[in-house]
């Protein structure tokens, strides 16, 4: 019976420090501006920002100067077709190519067409002519404009060309002569063909990542600061287990981000238009180990933060690795492979991955099971890593007590009898 109490006893005392430890790390949370950033201010309008940034996925009436050295029907067919195009329009006529670099310097223009002056004459003369296309690079949707425009321009003029030198006699003859393959181009999941459906699902999730692991190491940092001993656990009759110290903590912070993932994964995809067909409780199952395994890795990742100002610098540092690595923004299949393998040890790679397949192309839980799978497995490895570390930094703090405790004795002057 005594035994039985015994145990409930500890578990009893175990709860109530794990509670204690969590209230007094909201406490942390709250008084510390820079976590206050990281964890509530930063998740909040960085979406914002980055989705407003990406939202208008699709440019109209990009200006274009045009350069007709052939003045020919021909050439005025090529301009008038391609300033009709809704992407397009021939803002300028320019003599040389210098005066249209002058204007695209100004950002007058965003692209330069040039028909040279032999275009209509090789045409005639069943030759092959060029026309040049130069676009402002800066601009990726505006390069996409402009040069689509006059792909899709040059495409329909040679298919008239061919057929005005076929002399078919039916409409079937020339329908075959132009497209012997007929095809139908269907956009999969992203109908505008946009950067913002392509890429803002991906940065949402790694906002959470390193916003995470920003304010679990500046947590750490000035706990370290404002320890005596420059340890990262305090000298406390609470912080003495080793699981209750890593659950307290952790519960803090998956209490924040519970709200602030629903925030970043269900409303701002919605506010801005993005695609989101995803079902929420898939999204949700596969939030529950992400976040998990990003607060047990930022908490392993914390104990070697010895001053505040050092997680900014490696944070900030790797986020855009950590980009690159997930494959959204470079091919997967490009990547070395050892960089795949470090790719492995992050929970933003497999995150990101699991959620853009359910967000964006409907996938279920099912169809993630890799990516489910490996998010448990780091939860799980870096919970205990996190608490040998925890352990150790336990002890040294134990240690260093125990000894200047006994410095204190030496110390005290000895009375005579």
């Amino acid at each position: 019976m005594e035994k039985k109490e015994s145990l409930r006893g500890r578990i009893r005392q175990g709860l109530y420090d794990m509670c204690y430890i969590w209230w007094k790390e909201v406490q942390n949370l709250v008084k510390d501006e820079g976590v206050v950033i990281f964890f509530f201010i930063v998740p909040l309008l960085y979406p914002l920002l980055y989705s407003w940034a990406y939202n208008n996925e699709t440019v109209r009436e990009v200006p274009v100067a045009v350069i007709d050295h052939c003045n020919s029907n021909m050439s005025r067919t090529f301009i008038r077709n391609y300033d009709a195009s809704p992407d397009v329009k021939v803002s300028y006529y320019c003599t040389n190519l210098d005066e249209a670099r002058l204007l695209m310097s100004k950002q007058k223009v965003y692209g330069i067409i040039h028909i040279p002056s032999e275009f209509s004459s090789n045409l005639n003369r069943m030759e092959q002519s060029h026309i040049s296309v130069y676009c402002n690079m800066g601009f990726m949707l505006y390069y996409k404009a402009i040069f689509q425009a006059a792909t899709s321009v040059a495409t329909d003029m040679n298919s008239k060309i061919q057929i005005s030198k076929a002399g078919n006699f039916t409409e079937y003859e020339d329908e075959i002569l132009t497209q012997p393959l007929a095809y139908e181009e269907v956009p999969l999941f992203n109908s505008a063909g946009g950067y913002g459906s392509f890429v803002i699902p991906g940065v949402l999730i790694l906002v959470l990542q390193q916003t995470l692991l920003l304010g679990i190491g500046l947590a750490a940092g000035t706990a370290r600061e404002t320890n005596r001993y420059r340890n990262l656990v305090p000298v406390s009759r609470h912080y003495h287990g080793i699981f209750r110290i890593v659950l307290g903590k952790s519960a803090c912070y998956a209490m924040v981000y519970a709200i602030i993932t629903a925030y970043e994964v269900l409303v701002v995809p919605r506010i801005f238009n993005f695609i989101h067909i995803g079902d929420p409780a898939a999204i949700f199952a596969i939030m529950v180990p992400f976040i998990l395994a990003c607060i047990f890795f930022g908490m392993l990742f914390s104990c070697v933060i010895r001053y505040r100002e050092n997680v900014i610098l490696l944070i900030v540092f790797t986020s855009l690795p950590f980009l690159f690595l997930t494959g959204i923004s470079w091919p997967q299949s490009n990547i070395p492979g050892v960089w795949q393998g470090i790719s492995w040890l992050i929970p933003g790679t497999f995150g990101v991955r699991a959620f853009i397949r359910i967000n964006s192309m409907g996938a279920t839980l099912r169809d993630v099971g890799f990516e489910y799978t490996i998010l448990w497995l780091q939860v799980i490895v870096y919970f205990f890593l996190a608490c040998l570390v925890y352990r150790r930094q336990v002890k040294l703090a134990m240690d260093q007590n125990e000894s200047d405790s006994k410095s204190k004795e030496s110390l005290e002057p000895v009375t005579a009898p």
